[in-house]
């Protein structure tokens, strides 16, 4: 954990360490504050949320069940990890695209990691780098960044 390892099988063995967490009420999710509004907003318009991270399932669904704001999971049609493939692989992308039935086209993917970004574009998809604070190099190549959810499908 220390290294930041995108090892399947270890955050698979985290999500169920962090299940305790969560069950006990030690932890709770925390997400931006325009993130709840965001998913609502994004449903109400038809829109498909999903989530890819290289925190397990088990992990993010946790992690959404118990924000703030109550549980996000009921906006959320699917969850990935790294068992779709890594993050950095434009495959990845393709796999998501398909398993949602939709064209790789059809799919926007925001990301804070421009390795995310590359690969994601590469499969097809759209992409749009989210850099919440600032910080040194965040330059996406000319493409631009949103800071807020709230700039992405507002009504």
């Amino acid at each position: 954990m220390t290294r930041d390892s995108k090892c399947t099988p270890l955050k698979a063995l985290q999500g169920k360490i962090w299940q305790l967490g969560y069950t006990n009420g030690e932890l709770h999710g925390e997400v931006y504050a325009d993130v709840p509004s965001a998913f609502a907003r994004w449903r109400r318009q038809g829109r498909e949320i999903r989530i890819y991270s290289s925190g397990s399932v088990l992990a993010q669904q946790l992690l959404f069940r118990s924000t703030a704001a109550g549980d996000l999971t009921v906006y959320i049609s699917a969850f990935y990890d790294t068992a779709i493939g890594p993050k950095a692989e434009s495959e990845s992308y393709r796999r998501i695209a398909q398993s949602g039935h939709r064209a790789a086209s059809e799919v926007l993917f925001i990301s804070d990691a421009i390795k995310e970004i590359k690969a994601a574009r590469l499969a097809g998809l759209h992409a749009t780098l989210c850099v919440r604070e600032p910080r040194g190099t965040n330059d996406d190549s000319g493409n631009g960044t949103i800071r807020t959810f709230d700039e992405i499908m507002p009504e």
